[in-house]
């Protein structure tokens, strides 16, 4: 049967990693909060009094120049309806729209966000009303305007239409590459979001690489000088700009296979063997990031199904890995990050390089893992080494550990526990669980006993001591060790003999007794036509 390790070795053409969905955040630095609100209508607009009802026209202002631009560009207008998805909507206005650049239609909806609301305080001693500001939820229209453009296909921007303004801008990185690529002459067939095939890997992967926050940015100044400005032409020039940050980050690698019976063949192995990556042990690996008590999150490893297609999901903190089965011909591995906070990055869209690598480690580390947990099969003469009495480099005897033995078992089972923790583990963090695994309580497994089964393993080359400390960490050859003996164990003997200690087949109806049965009546008849029976 074939692994992760072989298919992902010899059965994919190729692999692209690449800079996904991208969702951003348009905001005025100096207008988020009350003293930059009075600020600006005070001192740079020079009013009397800072009235909620200056922002009001602020808002007129802004619906009547986007009105007046679909009219005059001949933009449609289209009211999103509670419950309706404007993906959907959107795919059929991007068909019917015939040319090369521009606005293809403006969606209006009402939203939920966070502005400002006010309060008017009552001062005697005052002569003019003063009002109080403070941000707070409210429901105002969002009009999104779904653009084609030259160098980043479909995208939109949305804006609010009540103070601060906020901005929110949607692109895709993959579309921006499939247009470098055309304007290039590369060849390429499409897989939906993403690539079946390229005619040339690695100019395409350094083409996705040089996606970065000054490109991106570049197309933010570009449509928004374009479209109507939320500020007056004054506004700006006193320093109210738009900077960018970044809300969600997709980072992709899609690796297609040579045929749809490879991905199934994967996601089979993957599922039954790794459903623990959502554990903090092995979420550790994955982000650099150390897991405490403290961090937040459920750890947990969700398997989705769509039809007949399987997704596998991984949780930190507010970062979500998926892995399914793209277009039934690649596999999709992509790291979500919701808040840039969880590795201590700003939200900057200068910080988009940085958030990168990180993103695209977490998408290696996972297969790698999953790569380490599957291939684990041993050669006899490793087998034999391990199992049966060896001399080490210095001369010395090593006792073997017993395939099958209890003690040894639990001492593998546990290994396995701590397979991924980059710092290794220690006599006491090993020996709870060793004890558990046999069934015994603590005190009936000792301090010593441990020790003598951690010099075994490290004589053995199972396991090797950290430098300087009394902590261990598994070696390649442990780890492959570790895992085919409590896989072979559970899967296979202990599993195997419990269906074999039922009784006669006519009672159990068991296709494994029945032939276990029939070779022993065949041994039966064998050694009575021999005669060897007294």
């Amino acid at each position: 049967m074939p692994n992760i390790e072989t298919i992902l070795r010899d059965h994919v053409t190729l692999q692209i990693e690449c800079l996904d969905r991208l969702y951003l955040n348009g905001y005025v630095p100096g207008l988020q909060i009350e003293q930059g609100l009075l600020r600006f209508l005070l001192v740079d607009r020079k009013q009397v009094v800072a009235s909620p009802a200056l922002l009001a026209q602020m808002t007129c202002r802004f619906v009547g120049l986007m009105e007046d631009f679909a009219a005059r560009h001949g933009v449609p207008i289209v009211h999103f309806e509670r419950g309706q998805r404007k993906e959907d909507i959107a795919k059929q206005h991007f068909a019917r729209f015939r040319g090369e650049e521009g606005v293809v239609f403006i969606g209006v909806a009402q939203e939920r966000v966070t502005a400002f609301r006010s309060f008017r305080e009552k001062r005697p001693d005052r002569q003019r009303p003063f009002f109080r500001f403070y941000r707070g939820a409210v429901y105002v229209k969002q009009y999104y305007c779904y653009l084609l453009d030259r160098d980043f296909g479909p995208a939109f921007i949305k804006f609010s239409t009540y103070f601060p303004f906020t901005v929110r801008i949607w692109i895709n990185g993959h579309e921006w590459a499939k247009r470098q690529l055309r304007r290039r002459g590369i060849a390429f067939e499409a897989l939906d979001n993403g690539f079946l095939s390229v005619a040339d890997p690695e100019r395409v992967q350094k083409i996705c690489d040089s996606l970065d926050a000054d490109r991106i940015d570049a197309f933010f100044r570009k449509w928004l000088a374009r479209l109507p400005h939320p500020f007056t032409r004054e506004d700006r020039e006193c320093g109210y700009l738009y900077r960018l940050s970044l809300l969600q980050m997709e980072f992709s690698r899609t690796e297609v296979f040579d045929r749809p019976l490879t991905g199934r063949q994967f996601f089979e192995e993957v599922i039954r063997d790794n459903l623990d990556l959502g554990r903090p042990d092995r979420v550790q690996v994955i982000f650099d990031p150390r897991i405490t008590r403290r961090t937040p999150g459920s750890f947990r490893t969700p398997v989705v199904t769509a039809g007949v297609q399987p997704t596998l999901r991984i949780e930190y903190k507010n970062t979500r890995i998926k892995q399914y089965f793209k277009g039934g011909r690649a596999l999709r591995t992509e790291t979500t990050i919701n808040d840039t906070h969880d590795f201590g990055v700003g939200r900057s869209l200068c910080n988009l390089d940085h958030l990168r690598s990180i993103g695209r480690n977490a998408n290696r580390r996972l297969l790698t893992t999953e790569r380490l947990s599957h291939n684990c099969a041993v050669a006899s003469a490793s087998f034999e080494r391990i199992v049966l009495p060896s001399v080490d480099d210095n001369g010395g005897r090593v006792p073997g550990l017993r395939f099958g033995d209890p003690r040894v078992m639990g001492l593998l089972a546990a290994l396995c526990l701590h397979l991924h923790l980059p710092n290794g583990f220690s006599n006491r963090m090993l020996r709870s669980h060793v004890a558990a695994l046999q069934g015994k309580p603590a005190d009936q497994y000792s301090r010593s006993q441990m020790t003598y089964d951690l010099r075994r393993l490290r004589r053995k080359g199972l396991i090797q001591r950290l430098p300087h400390t009394h902590r261990y960490v598994l070696t390649f050859v442990g780890r492959r060790i570790a895992l085919f003996f409590t896989k072979a164990h559970a899967r296979v003997l202990r599993r195997g003999l419990a269906r074999l200690d039922i009784g006669p087949p006519e009672d159990v109806g068991d296709a494994l007794v029945e032939a276990w049965h029939r070779l022993d009546q065949a041994l039966d008849e064998l050694v009575a036509d021999a005669r060897l029976i007294a």
